[in-house]
Parts: C-alpha cells; sequence; structure tokens
C-alpha cells in the first residue's frame, strides 16, 4: 500500500506547546535481578532538556530492562530515575503524566482507526472529550496522515502503523517521549518520515530517550550517547568525543564512526 508522506511544518521555541517545560531526566544508578542474572548493574545518566539521548547496545545488553524501569513499567531492584526531580517510585502517576512511551512492539489496535485509537489512549490519560478530539488531530497532522484518520489499523503499511504508535504517545503532550527502536522494519522512505518526526519534537523542546541498533540514526539525531553493554554504561559522551576514544583505540580504527567504536567496545560475538 502507498504510504502518505505529508507532513505539517512545525517551528517553534524550545518549550512545549502547552507552556511547560521540556523534562531533565536523571537516572541514578539503576540496579535489576532477575533471580540469579543481573540485567542491569548500577547505570547512571542524565538526559538534559530538550535534547536527544541515545542509548545503543547489543542485543541483551538491558537497554528495554532499562526503560521499563525507566517509565514505572518494571520496579528496580535498587536505583532510581527522577523526570524534573520527581522519582518515579515516590510519585509514579505524576511522572507517567509526564512521559510517553513508543515501545518497540506496535502496541495498537488494529481493528480500530487512527481517531478510534488516539480517543482511547487519550482517555487512559484523562483528557477531556474536546482536547482528545483537538489532539487527535494534531498529532495525525504532526505525522502526516490525517487524511488517513478513519481507515482501520490492519490497512495499514508496517511504517504508518508505527507513525500512529508515536502519535499515541504524544497524544498527552509529554515533557519526555521515550523511544524503542522506532524504525524497525520500516522502509527508508517511512524511517525518513520518522526521522523528521522526531526533530520537529526536538525543535519544539520535547525531552527525548531514543534506542537503536543502527549507528547512523543516532549520528544524526542524538546530542549524546551512552553505549551499554551486559549490564553496564561502557562509554558515553557527545558523538564528537566518542569518535575521538575510537581514535585513539590501539587497534586500527577503520573510517566507520561510530559503528566501529561499537564493534571496538562491545565485540564481534553474534548477539541472538
Amino acid at each position: 500500500m502507498q504510504e502518505s508522506t505529508s507532513t505539517q511544518s512545525t517551528t517553534g521555541p524550545i518549550h512545549l506547546p502547552s507552556g511547560r517545560l521540556p523534562a531533565e531526566v536523571q537516572v541514578i544508578e539503576l540496579v535489576k535481578h532477575f533471580a540469579k542474572h543481573e540485567a542491569v548493574k548500577g547505570i547512571s545518566f542524565t538526559i538534559g532538556r530538550g535534547e536527544i539521548f541515545g542509548l545503543l547496545g547489543p542485543n541483551g545488553a538491558g537497554k528495554s530492562t532499562t526503560i521499563n524501569m525507566m517509565c514505572g513499567y518494571l520496579a528496580p531492584t535498587s536505583g532510581d530515575t527522577l523526570v524534573d526531580e520527581l522519582s518515579i517510585k515516590q510519585h509514579p502517576y505524576k511522572v507517567k503524566s509526564l512521559l510517553g512511551v513508543v515501545p518497540q512492539e506496535i502496541a495498537l489496535y488494529k481493528e480500530m482507526n487512527s481517531l478510534e485509537n488516539l480517543n482511547f489512549f487519550g482517555q487512559l490519560y484523562g483528557m477531556s472529550s474536546k482536547e482528545r478530539k483537538e489532539r487527535a488531530a494534531e498529532v495525525l497532522e504532526f505525522v502526516g496522515l490525517y487524511d488517513r484518520r478513519k481507515e482501520p489499523l490492519k490497512t495499514f503499511s508496517g511504517g504508518m502503523q508505527r507513525r500512529i504508535n508515536m502519535a499515541v504517545a504524544m497524544i498527552h503532550r509529554p515533557q519526555f517521549l521515550m523511544m524503542d527502536e522506532p524504525t524497525v522494519g520500516v522502509d527508508p522512505q517511512s524511517r525518513e518520515n520518522i526521522f523528521e518526526t522526531i526533530e520537529k519534537l526536538r525543535d519544539q523542546g520535547t525531552t527525548i530517550l531514543y534506542t537503536t541498533h543502527y549507528m547512523e540514526e543516532a549520528e544524526r539525531l542524538c546530542n549524546h550517547i551512552a553505549i551499554m553493554d551486559d549490564g553496564k554504561i561502557i562509554a558515553m559522551g557527545t558523538l564528537e568525543q566518542l569518535l575521538k576514544l575510537r581514535d585513539q583505540s590501539r587497534e586500527v580504527a577503520r573510517p566507520h564512526g561510530l559503528q566501529e567504536l561499537f564493534i571496538q567496545l562491545t565485540g564481534r560475538t553474534l548477539r541472538d
């Protein structure tokens, strides 16, 4: 099926349309044990207001477990996440009202259309009927799918469904958006549309955590990047700082930017 590619041009100062500031996020010594397995081993980092922070790592590194703890889906063994100094452990409902999550798996009702999905999830956030109607139109314009709003999602391509997945996470105007591999399985045109949407969100002032296996995505989008493996952060900094680390490696650095550093740090063993 041919995808709709219309987008809405959005520019503006670094604040959310609601007038709220983008969130600052602090991850403090997060640890998670599953029986005898320590999946996350005391990681800490800070995401500045209105920046895109990339969390990279091979399969099994602990990225999804970290995200699930940060948004309150999973209780940490120890440690905490603060969103604008509010603890997810102590104030879970307040924090959840400030954040949106774009999960790796598409979490939509595919028999329903876009408007019905957005209305349902808006109700879960306690939005009024008027708010839901107005905001649904806004986010569908934002992801370029307003003209397909009444078609059931089961007729949408994978890329279109991923864009609706993003729209659902944006319905309540979150100050902090977590995106777990949002471009998996989509074609180049859909990836480019998703990138443009993320860049617009950043320019509007939304703070974003972004996980990906594609190094070129992190190079394009992220202000700061953390590389995670075996439950630990093994390198962190701006792209320029990480590339200097690569160039200082004792190994011969081939000209593949962040990808070469990633392989140097995490090894060449396949992770399935």
